[in-house]
């Protein structure tokens, strides 16, 4: 965990975001918080990170989400080399890496 984020308005902020239990509360909650270009992103890195995790390969992400190859390469790099976020929701959610092509 990166200990440059953590703070009192951090942890407010995630223990409201643990308190949702539906995908409309989610909804709810995350349009008042954030602005419409906010949500597509963090979507956007979402539907990345799920891509890069089955083995998609650059030009088929950036076709079927969009995303500029800096954001694919910046999720490549938090999925490498980051706090295992996205490694961590993906098995909960039963995403689980496709294996390497020999």
């Amino acid at each position: 965990m990166n200990e440059k984020l953590q703070d009192e308005n951090m942890d407010s902020l995630f223990q409201a975001v643990l308190t949702l239990k539906t995908p409309e509360e989610c909804y709810r909650f995350f349009e008042d918080l954030c602005t419409v270009p906010e949500l597509k992103a963090m979507s956007q890195r979402m539907a990345v990170a799920q891509m890069l995790t089955e083995r998609h390969i650059y030009t088929d992400i950036v076709g079927k989400t969009g995303a500029s190859t800096a954001t694919i390469s910046r999720v490549a790099r938090a999925l490498n080399y980051g706090s295992d976020g996205y490694n961590l929701v993906f098995e909960r959610m039963g995403i689980h890496p496709k294996p390497e092509e020999a």
